[in-house]
């Protein structure tokens, strides 16, 4: 199930290495990448859910792998849905991350469909816990990096969101569902310079249907508003393209850190 960005390609390009046959089911225009691991390719729209579940029976899936980026507003500004989109939400009920999971747990047990795990299909994209750039926090970054960890792993809990944004103890930005990038952007701009941005996830966290993911957009928009440290939680963290995400830390003079994920 693609989304935007360029993950789905990636985990076509692992599933197809690991024996699996690819069917994509493409909610945001396809990458060239998705397009040649994919034996198949098919169009899709969050408002017609008929058609997908068809497409599941006839080709008789067994896993289902959510890829890239999917916005909780595509679901709010849905309009004209199908009956199987109506039926799936009516069993959702409001849209908290819980309800919305259980529903499509459920339609896809009802095909004897596995949702699957998708670590195991990003390659080497969740990093230890290590520095990552040329500089390191400075001893107050390191305490800000430690306050941003406990408050996002306190707001991904509440299914709010996963990235904060910290100056000096302060928060100055929460992700709702406006996305890292607008967090950051929303953040930096009240904190001003000096400020570290984290990324973190729920202790309980069901990486079936999500991993966090940070990228060079990432840092582009920390460097813009003078952020000084970007930091995640450690092995739970999809750092794309890591090489240019690097390369473009350091260039911005920002530390980028792999960090326990419970800030100790």
């Amino acid at each position: 199930m693609c989304g935007a960005g360029e993950v789905p390609a990636l985990m076509a390009r692992q599933a197809r290495r690991q024996g699996w046959r690819v069917v994509a089911f493409a909610f945001a225009p396809p990458s060239v990448g998705v397009t040649a691991d994919a034996a198949r390719v098919v169009p899709a729209e969050m408002r017609e859910m008929g058609p997908v579940v068809a497409t599941l029976l006839e080709e008789k899936v067994s896993g289902v792998l959510l890829s890239g980026k999917f916005w909780m507003g595509d679901l709010l500004r849905a309009e004209g849905v199908d009956d199987t989109h109506r039926a799936m939400a009516a069993r959702a009920g409001s849209l908290l991350d819980g309800n919305v999971k259980a529903a499509l747990l459920s339609t896809l047990a009802g095909m004897g469909i596995e949702l699957l795990d998708q670590r195991p299909f990003l390659g080497d994209g969740l990093p230890g816990e290590r520095v990552l750039s040329v500089r390191s926090p400075s001893e107050a970054e390191w305490i800000d990096v430690k306050r941003g960890l406990e408050v996002g792993r306190a707001v991904a809990t509440l299914s709010i969101g996963q990235t904060v944004v910290v100056r000096r103890g302060a928060v100055s930005a929460v992700e709702a569902i406006e996305g890292t990038t607008a967090a950051v952007r929303r953040g930096t701009a009240l904190s001003g310079a000096g400020a570290v941005v984290v990324k973190a996830v729920a202790a309980d966290h069901d990486f079936r249907f999500d991993v966090p993911t940070i990228g060079p957009e990432t840092i582009d928009a920390a460097a813009e508003g003078g952020a000084t440290v970007v930091a995640f939680a450690a092995g739970s963290v999809f750092v794309l393209d890591r090489e240019a995400t690097t390369r473009r830390a350091d260039a911005a003079g920002i530390a980028l850190v792999s960090a326990r994920a419970d800030g100790s």
